[in-house]
């Protein structure tokens, strides 16, 4: 598998066609995003990491268009169907299991092409077998039931407590609350402490901490206390907007607090028992 490398983009810690080391048990397509692939490309690379692991071979279109999720939520429906079509054009449904997207802002709308094209004689179907293949990554990964991590015996475990802030779109938007707490269980070592008031806001909602920063500023306040009082040193979130917001809100309010997506977690995990 290829090692994480610093780079700016996916494509360029991406293959097009990425295949695991065993044998191949899924075949998916793999969303890269537009602000996860532009500052969180390595959750990206860590994403496919995972799948290979689990015996994912993973197809990444190098050039993907923007889902319209913000477009949808803000009124731009027109835009957000053209948008939708072209995530359709890009990917070869027929010969993939599932598509995989590891941002619940963009997932919540992605898994709902079907509804926004359902008038459209050209796409509708399409978009119907589409919604119905679209995975959130902790979904899949819990669906084939994903292979815990080993430690490694020559590495004692690292002991890390970690507390999980849940995306609004990913535990409202989609009803995905136990998958990523199933997968940080997983992690040797690991200790998962409950966040207090985990499924409110943290303020970032899309752009809502550009339209209303002072609510959002008095959302990301309230979160961040929470967070302090785990005292746990690091914090999972699985949306970017929510992770930039946390970062933000860590480097504001002096907490020393890192955020990390869950499957980067996984993915680090694995790479420690050198399963990947």
């Amino acid at each position: 598998m290829t090692p994480k490398a610093q780079a700016k983009f996916s494509h360029q810690l991406i293959r097009p066609l990425e295949c695991p080391t065993g044998q191949v048990r899924y075949r998916v397509g793999m969303l890269t995003g537009c602000v996860q692939d532009l500052v969180l490309s390595d959750v990206n690379r860590d994403t496919v990491d995972v799948l290979l692991a689990n015996g994912c071979e993973v197809h990444t279109p190098a050039v993907q268009d923007c889902c319209g999720s913000l477009h949808a939520h803000n009124g731009e429906v027109e835009l957000a169907r053209e948008l939708a079509r072209r995530q359709l054009r890009a990917f070869d449904l027929e010969g993939l299991d599932a598509i995989i997207t590891n941002a619940a802002g963009c997932g919540s709308h992605l898994k709902h092409y079907d509804h926004l094209l359902h008038d459209d004689p050209e796409y509708a179907e399409r978009a119907k077998v589409w919604s119905a293949k679209l995975k959130d990554i902790h979904e899949w990964l819990c669906e084939i039931n994903f292979r815990h991590p080993v430690n490694n015996p020559q590495t004692p475990v690292t002991k890390l407590s970690v507390t999980y802030h849940e995306a609004c779109h990913l535990c409202h938007g989609q009803k995905i609350t136990r998958q990523p707490r199933e997968i940080l269980r997983a992690i040797p070592g690991l200790e998962l402490t409950e966040l207090s008031e985990s499924t409110w806001c943290c303020g970032s909602a899309g752009i809502y901490n550009i339209t209303q920063p002072e609510m959002a500023a008095n959302l990301q306040e309230r979160k961040m206390g929470h967070i302090a009082d785990t005292k746990a040193p690091v914090v999972a979130t699985a949306n970017p907007g929510c992770h930039l917001q946390l970062e933000s809100g860590s480097a504001k309010f002096s907490t020393d607090v890192s955020v990390r997506h869950p499957v980067s977690l996984l993915a680090a995990a694995y790479r420690e028992g050198k399963d990947i």
